[in-house]
């Protein structure tokens, strides 16, 4: 019986290194073989994760943000429209017209602040100074804009072609196939009609195994998630006995992906930003977030308060796609749901994110994620040692 590991189960080996400035560390890598971001991050296709200010904000980061689909064919067309028009208005996609960046972003800014009924306080300036950064970084590469992908999730069954169509004629330039298990006749015949009815790349998954990422590379897939059974809600274990723990998931992922050139996400597992790095490290080409991304004001929900002021707490509900809650069913049930705290707003904890993956890079010498995947090396630790990366008390 083969021995699987899980992110708890490894660490990173710091080594000599030449990088001089943390902030300089290159993040940029593949969403699709055709697309790039500038941060590994993507939001997952999730009701209370993803629709369209959580999609607008990670792509404004530099991430992906992928619409989900648990919801009306107009509802989620109207979403990625949305986006498309917003990415489209400030950065001219296809368009002739001069770049005015500055202008473009310091007026959505105002416009966003303007009804409030006090002047602009620190925390807007920062938001601010954040816009205009990423204004300026967008044009660097001439070619960054055109390649983002805006990215919306479906199914394999029912209205999916139907649904794509729509999202693909409003905006959408990557599918993103939403299902639980990835390594499946229907997933097969969903990417074969896909390809040939709306022309754009095609996210699948999700799969666990070797041989499950070379059918879907086999098939056509342009990009691959790959996690079966590790999301912090997922159940799918506990019902059904079925995953594999995600490092080793991500491992044989790779080893098959990089011969097709097809990038890997890897989705579920995380818990700490750590955890972020270690799934870069295993070779993914960027991660997918759930549960650190949940309750923060781009997240779909409203906040919702629990006491009185000065002692009331603020949180907003996380439920898995498999869920009773979201499914409204008791079958096939392999999600949990429940509240989490509100964070806020989610730049922030992407700041938090890009810091400790730069830090990452900087520990192994690394200046950008081929570099990283090239030098890390990564160590199996002991029970003692999983109790030793924990903060210690003076009591222990």
């Amino acid at each position: 019986m083969r021995k699987t590991l899980t992110y708890d189960d490894i660490n990173i080996l710091p080594k000599y290194s030449e990088v001089m400035s943390r902030e300089n560390v290159d993040l940029s890598t593949r969403f699709t073989k055709n697309t790039t971001m500038s941060v590994p991050i993507v939001s997952s296709p999730m009701d209370t994760v993803t629709e369209y200010k959580m999609a607008s904000e990670m792509l404004d980061q530099g991430g992906v943000g992928v619409i989900h689909r648990f919801q009306s064919i107009e509802k989620q067309t109207e979403q990625m429209k949305r986006v498309w028009r917003q990415w489209n208005s400030w950065y001219d996609i296809g368009g002739d017209k001069d770049r005015t960046d500055h202008n473009r972003v310091f007026d959505e800014w105002y416009k966003q602040i303007r009804h409030w009924n006090h002047p602009p306080t620190k925390s807007d300036y920062e938001d601010l100074h954040e816009l205009l950064w990423f204004a300026d970084e967008a044009w660097k590469d001439e070619e960054y804009w055109g390649k983002r992908p805006l990215c919306a999730a479906v199914g394999v069954k029912g209205d999916y072609l139907e649904r794509a169509k729509e999202l693909v004629n409003n905006g959408c330039n990557v599918l993103f196939i939403d299902i639980a298990h990835g390594h499946h006749k229907l997933m097969e015949d969903a990417i074969y009609r896909l390809k040939g009815e709306t022309n754009v790349e095609i996210v699948a998954g999700s799969v666990a195994t070797a041989e499950g990422v070379r059918f879907l590379c086999e098939n056509g897939a342009d990009s691959i998630r790959v996690g079966v059974g590790n999301g912090s809600l997922c159940e799918t274990r506990i019902r059904t006995g079925v995953g594999v723990p995600q490092v080793t998931t991500i491992l044989d992922a790779v080893s098959v992906a990089d011969a097709y050139g097809v990038p890997i996400i890897a989705d579920g597992g995380v818990r700490t930003i750590g955890d972020v790095c270690k799934g870069l490290a295993c070779g993914a080409d960027s991660i997918m977030l759930g549960s650190l991304l949940s309750g923060t004001k781009e997240s779909p929900g409203e906040i919702e308060k629990i006491g009185q002021w000065p002692n009331e707490k603020l949180f907003k509900k996380y439920r898995g796609s498999a869920s009773r809650d979201s499914k409204r069913s008791n079958k096939n049930v392999e999600g949990n749901h429940k509240v989490v705290p509100y964070k806020g707003k989610v730049y922030r904890i992407l700041s938090d994110i890009k810091d400790g993956v730069h830090s990452s890079f900087s520990y192994v010498g690394a200046n950008n994620l081929s570099e990283y995947h090239s030098k890390v090396e990564l160590v199996e630790v002991t029970a003692a040692g999983q109790i030793e990366a924990r903060p210690h008390l003076l009591n222990d």
